[in-house]
């Protein structure tokens, strides 16, 4: 399936019906009154957060989404029906911004959450509703108001807890398809991953956390170079990324030293605030490597990168190291989560009781 973390849409919710002038006509009742109903009100635009979905390609060849107008109201007090109101299904992790002045109107973070986009115009008022003392036969109607109508831009920023950063062939999809239940393509070449990949990560009974893959960059991303800066928003919402490095690249005359600080800098030009996320260093492809040679390899790559940070030595394709690794980002995730909830409000009424 095409991936799409971007789309444009416009809405429109229903107008009102509007409302009825009209009087009874019985045998015998020769001043029945008036008895003209309101018009129905219009069909709302809801957005609701859909699990089951991790795309918004079906907004790309689907852009105009309207809700139904109320009926009008009728005679013999009848008022109209209300319009049928639409639900669009949408990913968790969706950002539902103005296309016109890009303020951004609502974020969908929880499975499950519905919320209104746009609401569908009242219903008129028929002349039953100007009835009154002194004015017995009203002739006076209102019509439904127009619903409202907005252009909208999705956009996509997946959620999940851990971030995998690095250089095209580093590794990542290896890694993901090792502790994960992802199933990313691998291949020998560049650029495999064409879109970001989500793997549930299985530490535990009841102990798991979300992992993101992006394609991987290359210096000069941040300009537009390569793949990957198109899904470095995928990433802004991680507690911790990963920074993945090819300590053993096949071509002798590539730094991996040089690369992973490449990398560091394009995260800085794209975002600051992404750059100084917690960031770990994983040292993969310890396969391709001597046993006798790793210990000096690796100390001189992390004296040369000067990394203050934990640095993990891993084999991604043999799980060598996976273990340890995943059970310290575990512990990192579930810290955070728990210093995120914010402490229960005490009553007032029992702060003094408690504290003693």
């Amino acid at each position: 399936m095409k991936f799409v973390d971007e789309a444009y849409i416009d809405i429109a919710a229903g107008d009102g019906g509007n409302g009825c002038v009209s009087f009874r006509h019985e045998k015998y009742k020769e001043f029945g009154g008036p008895n003209g109903g309101d018009g129905g009100r219009g069909g709302h635009v809801f957005a609701v957060a859909d699990p089951n979905l991790n795309t918004l390609v079906d907004f790309r060849y689907s852009r105009r989404h309207e809700a139904r107008r109320g009926e009008h109201g009728m005679g013999s007090d009848m008022f109209g029906a209300a319009g049928d109101d639409i639900v669009l299904k949408m990913p968790v992790g969706t950002i539902i911004t103005d296309a016109e002045t890009g303020e951004v109107l609502y974020e969908l973070l929880a499975p499950g959450e519905m919320i209104t986009i746009a609401k569908g115009g009242d219903g008129g008022f028929g002349n039953l509703r100007f009835k009154s003392a002194i004015n017995r036969a009203p002739r006076q109607k209102t019509p439904g108001w127009p619903g409202e109508r907005k252009s909208l831009k999705l956009e996509l920023k997946v959620l999940a807890d851990v971030g995998l950063l690095g250089m095209p062939n580093a590794g990542k999809s290896t890694l993901i398809a090792a502790i994960s239940n992802a199933r990313p393509k691998i291949a020998d070449y560049p650029f495999t991953t064409l879109h970001p990949n989500l793997g549930v990560v299985r530490v535990g009974p009841e102990q798991s956390f979300v992992v993101a893959d992006i394609p991987g960059l290359i210096e000069g991303a941040s300009e537009g170079a390569g793949l990957g800066h198109l899904f470095l928003r995928h990433l802004q919402r991680t507690r911790l990324l990963l920074h993945i490095v090819d300590i053993a690249p096949f071509d002798e005359g590539v730094d991996p030293v040089a690369q992973a600080k490449a990398i560091v800098a394009e995260l800085k030009k794209y975002d600051q605030s992404l750059h100084d996320k917690p960031r770990w260093l994983v040292l993969n492809k310890l396969d391709m490597i001597q046993q006798d040679q790793r210990a000096a390899l690796i100390k001189d790559f992390v004296k040369r990168y000067k990394f203050k940070g934990p640095v993990f030595e891993i084999s991604a394709l043999t799980r060598e190291g996976c273990e340890s690794l995943i059970k310290a980002i575990y512990l990192h995730v579930k810290t955070q989560q728990v210093a995120e909830q914010a402490p229960a409000e005490v009553d007032p009424r029992f702060a003094e009781s408690s504290d003693s």
